[in-house]
């Protein structure tokens, strides 16, 4: 064989060598470095179709997914595409098992989005247990360690893999998981298409790309725009995303320079109180509004140095602004002040914050192919070093409700809170993989995480803001995997991970004295790190041609676990604490198979999440709390917002290539409120739900496309979160009670999901030589 293209390389499921085979059959060992390269295992991940796991985050080989000790799931830019949802959460929430959203935002781009009961979120103040990569730069905001998933089209990913487990290679916030995207490249994506679609809640979206091959190059574009009115009031979206890639390559070099831009502007709803329910579509208080603005340079590359050596990496520099507005009641309206004995008469705040943030970062990586005492053997050795600044701003103006209960200033905005944050998170990583023989696999990794956080006060006027926190670590793991055959693969591991506390959750530690979300900077105690260990055990296989099936079981200890606690009033007023031990444990099923041109894949998650360590908690607003505002939290009660039991169905049925249909069934049990840790209060919990979605396309002509998609098929009426807090609206009409003499109410409130929504596109595609993607699809 003199040549081979990229997507020429597959894993075989027989061990053939190290167990990454080529289409011939024979081994990476059988081959050259220079006839390696040119089909390029190094960039094996960036294929159509993966069967390989990047169980680090840099470039390399990656690892066979026989040889992977984990529930590893793999999405690919054809099942995205398939389903033609307008984000990726929406495609996330209803397709990998263990997975699930909650509408804490109220906006359909900035979702919380939760794996084995640990979150990526958007918010500022969720604890975040879940690392994200996009082509091996964490994208963790460094400030809040918060995920922007607005910032990334759609289009621009090749593949998702969500390794799951406490895995040290990916550095901190790795609890429950890591998410890694890879984006596509001209070479494997080549020609182009244009697309635009209409239709429920005045949404207009339009989208493109382009790639292609010259040479040793390649290159590829894609843009996206979409905006619409929203299913509810004051909950508008624009969403402008570009993302750009250029690749150069040799016959044992592999480099890609990429540019991510992104300008959006994104309207939540809040929660609603459940006395609010008869007009679900009414804000509780408006404007809430966030502007997020992303530039994203990043250059990785991979290069032979012999047959068994190589070596890869990474540079990036990430500019991140944000700024945004938000509506909030005084909940001190009324009160007298003990100093001037004034009473408060402002009904209302609006509080607006601004992060300007540069991020910038390096990681290292060889990869060493040889033998260990006789035996195939893959070992790595990395590091990484990922820096962050960012300036913090809050402004506060006086506001009257109107009668729509929009926030109205009468005043300007006062500077509160001007802070600076830097932090420099250290890493260094070793992994291998050794073939014991041709059934069973070794695999021992370990991370030295060492993370510093420094606050600088910059308004003079808090100098007790001043702090230098230093977090570090060494976690190891282990795992084992048993093949008995090429259809079956059995595993078990055990590993760890850790987190540092955010400039955030540092800040605002103080139950005396809650913070609002964005908040004010506070000198507050220190917080400890944490640390979370897992096992896990499972299987999965093959039977037939064209049907497969995994199944896991799984339990997480997280020691000195962060949460935010509510604290009443306010409904994003709260404070940050350690509050002892959590475990996540659960079991996760999955099959899939085809029936001729119907394709079938089902999913069931079962997560019990549950505090292991009580304590007390202020939470005033919850039926069962004393008349101090206490509640206490028991071992063993459930952490709330994740639900115990998830279910997904998911239908393709295509007859011919001219035309498919499809469905997707989601399942998800009731969950527990934000401020009802020991889910006790009255109001109980949120309610389980169901729904159903649609797609299809059909081509009319040659390149010409038409698709559709239905969401929440039956128009049912659900909530996927909830918080309890107080009700000011309890006036005429809805109005800011107090005035006339209505008292506060406590309620549940609840983020809803979108009604019913239908929309209708056409595409047209060219010049898309798929040749190069036969040996893959």
């Amino acid at each position: 064989m003199t040549h081979m293209t990229r997507a020429t390389i597959e894993v075989g499921q027989a061990r053939s060598g190290l167990g990454i085979t080529l289409l011939c059959g024979a081994s990476f060992a059988a081959f050259p470095a220079a006839t390696l390269a040119a089909g390029n295992p190094a960039e094996a991940l960036e294929l159509p179709t993966v069967s390989v796991v990047g169980t680090t985050p840099l470039p390399g080989l990656g690892t066979p997914i026989r040889d992977v000790p984990a529930n590893v799931q793999i999405q690919t830019s054809d099942d995205i595409a398939r389903q033609r949802h307008s984000n990726l959460t929406d495609f996330l929430e209803q397709n990998p098992t263990s997975v699930t959203v909650n509408a804490a935002q109220g906006n359909p781009h900035q979702p919380d989005v939760n794996f084995r009961g640990f979150a990526a979120s958007p918010l500022l103040g969720t604890p975040q247990g879940l690392s994200v990569f996009q082509d091996g730069v964490r994208i963790n905001e460094p400030f809040g360690d918060v995920v922007n998933w607005d910032l990334l089209p759609q289009s621009a990913i090749s593949s998702i893999q969500i390794i799951p487990g406490s895995n040290p290679a990916y550095g901190l916030n790795t609890l429950g998981g890591a998410l890694a995207i890879y984006t596509k490249s001209g070479s494997q994506y080549p020609g182009g298409s244009v697309e635009v679609s209409g239709g429920s809640f005045g949404r207009r979206t339009g989208e493109f790309e382009y790639g292609k091959k010259f040479g040793t190059m390649d290159l590829f574009v894609t843009g996206n725009y979409f905006t619409d009115d929203g299913w509810a009031d004051h909950n508008s979206s624009t969403v402008k995303q570009l993302f750009g890639k250029v690749g150069w390559q040799n016959d044992s070099t592999d480099i890609d320079v990429s540019l991510s831009l992104a300008d959006n502007k994104l309207e939540g709803t809040q929660t609603l109180p459940l006395s609010f329910f008869d007009n679900t579509r009414q804000a509780y208080t408006y404007p809430d509004l966030n502007t997020n603005k992303m530039g994203f340079l990043n250059v990785k590359g991979s290069h032979f140095l012999s047959d068994a050596v190589l070596i890869g990496g990474n540079l990036y520099y990430r500019k991140y602004k944000n700024e945004n507005v938000s509506s909030n009641v005084n909940d001190e309206f009324g009160a007298i002040d003990p100093d001037t004995g004034e009473i408060d008469v402002i009904q209302a705040t609006n509080d607006r914050a601004t992060i300007d943030q540069d991020s910038y970062g390096l990681g290292l990586q060889l990869t060493l192919l040889g033998q260990l005492a006789g035996r195939d053997n893959q070992f790595s050795i990395g590091t990484s070093g990922d820096f962050g600044k960012a300036r913090f701003k809050q402004f506060v103006q006086d506001a009257e409700f109107t009668e729509s209960r929009a926030a109205l200033g009468v005043g300007d905005f006062v500077a509160d809170t001007d802070a600076d944050t830097r932090s420099e998170y250290l890493g260094v990583f070793v992994t291998d993989t050794l073939s014991l023989n041709r059934q069973w696999a070794l695999t021992l990794s370990a991370r030295y995480n060492r993370a510093r956080v420094k606050i600088d006060d910059r308004s003079g006027a808090a100098p007790e803001l001043n702090g230098d926190h230093t977090f570090t670590r060494f976690n190891p793991a282990i795992g084992l995997t048993f093949n008995p055959d090429d259809r079956l693969t059995t595993y078990a591991s055990y590993n760890e991970g850790m987190r540092a506390p955010t400039p955030i959750e540092l800040t605002c530690a103080d139950p005396t004295a809650p913070c609002k979300l964005p908040n004010n900077f506070l000198a507050d105690p220190p917080l400890k790190k944490v640390v979370a260990k897992t096992i896990e055990a499972g299987a999965r296989g093959k039977w037939g041609a064209a049907s497969n099936w995994s199944a896991a079981v799984y339990r997480t200890e997280s020691t000195d676990d962060i949460q935010f606690i509510s604290s009443g009033g306010a409904i994003n007023a709260g404070y940050f604490a350690n509050i002892g031990d959590t475990r996540r444990q659960g079991v996760e099923l999955a099959a899939g198979t085809k029936f001729g041109g119907l394709g079938v894949s089902a999913r069931y998650s079962y997560i019990d999440a549950t505090f292991r360590t009580g304590f007390v908690e202020n939470s005033p607003n919850n039926s069962s709390a004393n008349t101090n505002g206490d509640i206490e939290v028991r071992p063993g009660n459930r952490i709330p917002g994740i639900p115990r039991h998830t279910a997904k169905l998911r239908l393709d049925y295509a007859p011919s290539d001219q035309w498919s249909l499809g469905a997707n069934f989601v399942l998800s049990s009731n969950v527990f409120a934000r401020g009802d840790e020991n889910n006790q209060d009255v109001n109980g919990r949120i309610p389980g739900y169901a729904f159903v979605n649609l797609d299809g396309r059909y081509r009319f002509a040659s390149g010409f496309e038409l698709f559709a998609r239905v969401n929440n098929l039956f128009d049912r009426r659900y909530a996927n979160f909830g918080v309890i807090g107080e009700n000011f609206f309890t006036g005429p009409n809805r109005s800011f009670g107090p005035l006339s003499g209505a008292d506060p109410v406590n309620e549940q409130f609840r983020g809803l999901g979108a009604p019913r929504g239908i929309w209708v596109g056409v595409r047209y595609a060219f010049d898309q030589d798929r040749s190069t993607r036969a040996a893959v699809d």
